[in-house]
């Protein structure tokens, strides 16, 4: 096919897949969910019947005057009717706005607390005065072994909602300076909401809504907990993405014309490269593909990966075969590493590679197809092709190639192992308030200090035997030590939360149908297409304890065999925690594989060992290099995987260039370093930035940059010594 015909094809494709994003606009999304996949927590969003803890988000409640509130009766009931208000939006004031997404419940201890009064005959919510419903005393309060199940509740819903510090009255007059004539005393408290709605829940819409009922009630009302950490962290990567794209443009349109020494060629590049992000993000919405907030990393990585090709054009002393030979090569290397990543068990990690891998595919045939000929005009022009003498270097230099992978495989070794566990404080910067509030949380509420795994059964809705064995497995169960418990010093009630005691029948179906349910999960049975096909049970673990929750899964999954039950282990600390141990373990494995991966596509293509040999050691060198950087400088998390191996990528594009049987010249040189200097001005930008992910992976890319090149320079030292040995073969 005519170039001027692949051109057009390539141009016109392109503007078509841009202005597809008209039509699929970019929606990025941050949560659990999108970071890691979690087969149990997945099944339970897919097959539960009833409102699970899994979409529980909290709020924190405290008076304007930061006095009374629990025990202020009129600031109770202000509250039960804020409460009614915000369901059915009687109140323009506090009604819930959104649209698109809704509340569906709300947990507070007041609807459990007058559920036990209830049973008594007294009404909370039409009290005049405490002492109405506190009398006559009811003597061993809600937590008593004679207490009913009503009672029970609101005891374990008063221990998880209000501060641990509280006089806790008559929800358990056991604890110390509590009386059972007394009501709950503190001074702030939490609920629990659930919400739904069309497509993925925005949770921002909880924030705006806390805000409006802090600007008009008495009550200062926050959106908190990790959930809504997910949303500011989303919040801060978009403001960070527009922050940097305007100076980065502008940096690299400045180095570019200083580099190239011509405005027009810097200004056509920086088009090509805005229309290949487009394009790529335009078809990628197209297909249905899910962005995290993550994904807007790679814009500045395509923006500064994509200019490479305009200095070798016109600033090298290359011919156009040479030059192509090159980029396809530094393309093929790159994404060849690259790609490892796209298997990763971390979804934003594959999300991440495919974005890139699609931006450098993309960027590649832009300068090849469509670049190529204006680029080699302009050279034309400016005279930039001349013969220069060769000059060979020092023999002593050649043995700083040998000497630079010690000197980096030596930094390697010199790093510490381990591999952060993908939680929430990856993605805000470090004393952000949000984590201030969220370890204040932690030291007061067991809500917040714990959190949830989850432990899904096979089962069959129609079977005797399955309900006796999900039964007795829930006992066993609550004996794990990693289980918090709500203790009275009377009454233990660890928190394991599946089919409760309260049903009757023969059968699940049966048991569950009759059962109140609990205060967190109407209903623990998962079903398809309205058969029973499983249980959930909902248990809380200490939240900080990374090894108690790895430990936790261990033994759940050895009693789940115990027990011949089929079923699985999930949840954010649990799987995270396992999947940080995974990385840990292969983190080695795959620089390896990179490397080898790296050679045969070298191999391929070059058709010499030798070659391709440097380019896969060195490459190796340099991975294994900027993964002992990361656990030395961050720790190694949710980017730094990818990070490693896009250096690895860089590397063996520099090293493709150094190990060319072209001898090096100035104009090779100074074509290399400004295409090195152009990249690395992007990911400058990026390393300050406030988003961690970004900030990380923007530092390690620059020095995976300043070490490639380094690298690359002393490999070109060693002359041509390697085309020799190829031609001798």
């Amino acid at each position: 096919m005519e170039p001027e015909r692949v051109r057009l094809i390539l141009v016109v494709g392109m503007l078509l897949c841009a202005g597809l994003m008209l039509v699929y606009p970019i929606n990025s999304e941050m949560s659990a969910d999108i970071l890691f996949d979690d087969d149990v927590d997945d099944r339970i969003e897919q097959e539960s019947i009833g409102n699970s803890t899994r979409y529980g988000l909290v709020l924190r409640i405290v008076h304007d005057d930061g006095g009374k509130l629990t025990s202020n009766l009129s600031r109770l009931q202000a509250l039960m009717k804020l409460e009614q208000e915000a369901l059915d939006g009687s109140n323009p004031d506090t009604s819930w706005e959104a649209t698109h997404v809704w509340i569906e419940r709300i947990l507070t201890p007041f609807q459990i607390w007058d559920e036990a009064f209830a049973v008594h005959n007294r009404s909370l919510a039409n009290a005049t005065q405490w002492s109405e419903v506190m009398q006559p005393t009811i003597e061993d309060g809600w937590c008593g072994n004679g207490s009913s199940e009503e009672g029970l509740a609101a005891f374990e819903v008063t221990m998880m909602l209000l501060p641990k510090n509280t006089n806790f009255g008559i929800a358990c007059p056991a604890f110390a300076g509590a009386s059972a004539d007394q009501p709950p005393d503190a001074n702030e408290l939490l609920w629990m909401v659930w919400l739904t709605g069309e497509g993925d829940t925005d949770w921002g819409e909880l924030d705006e809504w806390a805000q409006k009922v802090t600007e008009s009630t008495e009550f200062e009302v926050r959106a908190v907990g990790v959930n809504m950490m997910f949303a500011k962290s989303k919040d801060i990567a978009e403001h960070d993405l527009l922050f940097i794209l305007p100076p980065s443009i502008v940096i690299l349109a400045l180095i570019l014309t200083i580099g190239l020494r011509d405005p027009v060629i810097a200004a056509v590049t920086l088009a090509g490269v805005g229309l290949v992000i487009c394009a790529e993000l335009g078809a990628l919405a197209a297909s249905g593909h899910q962005f995290s907030i993550v994904d807007g990393i790679a814009i500045p990585i395509i923006l500064g990966v994509s200019v490479d090709g305009a200095f070798w054009y016109c600033r090298s002393s290359r011919e156009r075969d040479e030059v192509r030979s090159m980029l396809f090569i530094a393309m093929m290397t790159t994404v060849a590493a690259v790609s490892l990543a796209m298997v990763s068990p971390l979804k934003a990690q594959r999300s991440l590679a495919k974005v890139i891998v699609f931006g450098i595919v993309l960027g590649w045939a832009m300068t090849r197809f469509v670049l190529e000929d204006f680029y080699l005009q302009r050279r034309k022009k400016n005279h930039l092709i001349e013969e220069e003498n060769k000059t060979s270097p020092h023999p002593a230099l050649a043995w700083s190639w040998p000497v630079a992978l010690l000197v980096l495989v030596a930094l390697a070794a010199a790093s510490p192992g381990g591999v952060k566990v993908l939680d929430i404080e990856q993605f805000l910067p470090e004393g952000d308030p949000a984590l201030v509030e969220l370890e204040d949380l932690q030291s007061k509420y067991v809500l917040a200090s714990s959190t949830i795994a989850w432990v899904v059964l096979e089962v069959d809705g129609d079977s005797a035997d399955d309900l006796q064995q999900v039964m007795d497995f829930q006992e066993q169960l609550k004996q794990h030590p990693s289980i918090i418990s709500i203790d009275s010093g009377m009454f233990r009630s660890p928190l394991v939360i599946g089919l409760s005691g309260d049903g009757k029948g023969t059968t699940i179906d049966e048991y569950a149908t009759s059962s109140n349910g609990s205060m967190l999960m109407d209903d623990s049975r998962l079903q398809k297409n309205g058969i029973t096909t499983g249980v959930a049970i909902a248990v809380f673990i200490d939240g900080k304890n990374i090894d108690a929750g790895l430990i936790f899964k261990d033994d759940v999954e050895k009693l789940l065999a115990t027990n011949n039950l089929s079923g699985g282990v999930g949840g954010e600390l649990p799987t995270g925690a396992e999947l940080a141990k995974s990385f840990d373990e292969t983190r080695i494995t795959q620089i390896l594989v990179a490397g080898i991966a790296i050679f045969f596509v070298a191999h391929m293509i070059l058709n010499s060992p030798i070659r391709a040999s440097r380019i896969a050691i060195g490459t190796v060198a340099v991975g294994a290099a900027l993964d002992g950087i990361a656990g030395l400088v961050g720790g190694r998390g949710i980017t730094s995987s990818l990070s490693v191996l896009l250096g690895m990528g860089f590397a063996a594009d520099y090293l493709s260039h150094a190990s060319s049987e072209h001898s090096p010249t100035a104009m090779d040189t100074s074509a290399r370093w400004w295409a090195a200097i152009t990249s690395a001005s992007a990911f400058v930008l990026l390393g300050i930035v406030t988003f961690p992910p970004a900030q990380n992976t923007g530092r390690l890319l620059t020095i995976g940059i300043l070490i490639s090149i380094l690298l690359a320079t002393c490999l070109s030292f060693t002359g041509d010594s390697s085309t020799t040995l190829d031609e001798d073969r």
